[in-house]
């Protein structure tokens, strides 16, 4: 059990290489929090701020701001993913796509690259993998699937804290010890069915 300071401390860990990840794209950290905004803008990224807003809120609200800047395409990727890397791949998808990474589980979505200046409604929480597949679809736009180990790993749970010994990715946790390689199920592969009775079926799925 992590203490509260250990458990600030990993967050603040898993931010930094999501935000290093993004590189060379410039980061932008959507949040409330005084502290959150100081630690964000330390490593260089942009704070939108989203007070009064829930998650869901939050990113609709940046997404808008940034659209009206006239960015084209927005990453949305969570804090919690501690073998974030190339995030860059994700930039490269046509003006009509949408490109979605779920979490090992298949529920979720993780990463997700979305044009602005759409229809398209965020919808985070249990089964937004399967309902951002649904918008892109009601946006008239081509739903992509993108496997990755490395963005598919999300820590949610004291256990997330391990990795089965094989695994393909590297994190800086790894060595500093906050997450440890050991015998852990992999959840991807015996998900399978559930991700396919999980796909909408205009989307595509490539792997990163």
């Amino acid at each position: 059990m992590l203490s509260n300071h250990e458990r600030a401390e990993l967050a603040r860990a898993m931010a930094t290489v999501v935000i290093k990840a993004a590189e060379p794209l410039e980061a932008h950290v959507v949040c409330d929090d005084e502290e959150v905004a100081a630690f964000a803008e330390s490593l260089g990224a942009t704070v939108e701020w989203a007070a009064e807003h829930n998650l869901n809120g939050a990113v609709q609200h940046a997404s808008d701001t940034l659209g009206k800047r006239g960015i084209q395409r927005i990453i949305v990727c969570h804090a919690d993913l501690p073998f974030a890397q190339d995030l860059l791949s994700l930039a490269e998808a046509e003006s009509t796509e949408v490109l979605l990474v779920t979490d090992r589980h298949c529920q979720g979505t993780n990463v997700l690259s979305v044009p602005t200046g759409t229809a398209f409604t965020f919808s985070y929480g249990p089964g937004s993998f399967v309902r951002h597949q649904q918008q892109a679809q009601r946006c008239e736009l081509t739903a992509r699937v993108v496997d990755s180990d490395a963005l598919s790993w999300d820590v949610d749970e004291p256990e997330d804290l391990q990795v089965p010994a094989d695994f393909s990715a590297f994190s800086p946790l790894l060595a500093g010890g906050k997450i440890t390689a050991q015998h852990h199920p992999r959840t991807m592969d015996s998900a399978e069915g559930q991700f396919q009775n999980g796909r909408s079926s205009n989307s595509k799925r490539t792997r990163s």
